[in-house]
């Protein structure tokens, strides 16, 4: 795998941009998580008077090997399905992109489907999906290693069309299975704590669930290798959803983090990079039962919960105007000097 260049934020700007804050004519504190938010994004972009380019979402679609035993509601032709109804602009994430102004590309990282071409879709697929890591791992180490070094490459290409705001969303029919292997091995969480609904499950469907995840761990013992995990128990979306977020730290970008897959990504990149989180903003905490334990786990706290659980970057383009309102808030808002309002008595 490639060596991402990945540096903690830089600080030069904080005691400046803290005071600019505090400076608008607004009691101290008074904005609450929009000051965090805009002393944050000054911070990454290591400047008093941040800017949001071009937000682009990227759906990373995959098909899993795993869904053959039953772990989803859904049949994984759902996939491929919903690909195309991305394509054709009828999710929930193309209402809210739409809504938003948001730019939104959908990758076949690996479905189950050959599609036509679209200009909307792009063409990474590893395979047609994974294997079923019930029975052997779900990905080579070749494989795993491509789909990082793919999503990498075009996190690249969207920051050169002058993208600096990026989000990933995800589709694929038994992808909670993995993120929940994941969750479990990389941030050391009970796989009962894990293993939720995904696409609706009923008891008995999450009790099922949950048996064959402790057969696949018994069948495949971990050393906490985090590509081997990954390799083992990923999707071919979230292997490239890891590559992205490395490659967009890289590049000094703002990533707002979805919900239970795409952190489960994130938590792969973490483990490899742990400055990456200096650059991220969490949109949206899944109703999906693993999600609030690997937020808890990486420290972090999500902007909303509207509990959702949807994926498709849908928590993202939903908090995208909060984020934005932090930035207009700092860049437009009088200071009490520029006004003539009188601050304070000490």
């Amino acid at each position: 795998m490639k060596k991402f260049q990945i540096s903690p934020v830089s600080q030069e700007k904080i005691s400046q941009l803290q005071q600019k804050i505090n400076d608008k004519t607004k009691p101290l504190g008074a904005l609450g998580q929009l000051e965090y938010l805009a002393l944050k994004i000054g911070c990454i972009q290591n400047t008093l008077s941040p800017t949001l380019s071009k937000l682009t979402i990227v759906v990373f679609a995959g098909d899993h090997g795993i869904a053959t035993e039953g772990v989803s509601l859904y049949p994984q032709s759902v996939t491929y399905q919903m690909v195309l109804n991305f394509l054709a602009g009828g999710a929930a994430i193309n209402v809210f992109a739409k809504q938003h102004n948001i730019n939104l590309h959908i990758v076949d990282a690996g479905v189950n489907h050959e599609f036509e071409s679209h200009p909307q879709l792009l063409n990474y697929k590893i395979a047609p999906g994974t294997k079923n890591f019930l029975k052997k791992p779900a990905m080579t180490k070749q494989q795993c290693e491509q789909a990082i070094g793919q999503g990498a490459t075009l996190v690249k290409d969207i920051h050169q069309a002058g993208c600096n705001v990026i989000s990933f969303g995800e589709m694929g029919i038994g992808n909670t299975s993995s993120a929940s292997m994941l969750a479990h091995f990389l941030a050391h969480i009970p796989l009962e704590d894990c293993v939720g609904k995904g696409t609706g499950l009923d008891k008995s469907g999450v009790t099922h669930k949950l048996t064959i995840l402790q057969q696949a761990i018994a069948k495949h013992p971990m050393d906490g290798n985090v590509l081997k995990t990954l390799s083992t128990f990923g999707g071919f979306e979230i292997a490239m959803m890891a590559g992205a977020y490395l490659q967009a730290t890289e590049l000094k970008m703002l990533i707002l983090v979805d919900g239970f897959i795409a952190t489960s990504a994130l938590l792969v990149a973490v483990k490899l990079y742990p400055a990456i989180l200096d650059y991220c903003i969490f949109s949206h905490q899944s109703q999906e039962k693993g999600h609030r334990l690997v937020l808890k786990y990486l420290k972090a706290k999500s902007l909303l919960n509207l509990e959702m659980r949807l994926g498709e970057g849908s928590g993202a383009a939903v908090a995208f105007p909060i984020i934005q309102s932090a930035v207009h808030f700092l860049n437009e808002m009088a200071s009490f000097e520029s006004a003539g309002v009188s601050q304070a008595v000490d």
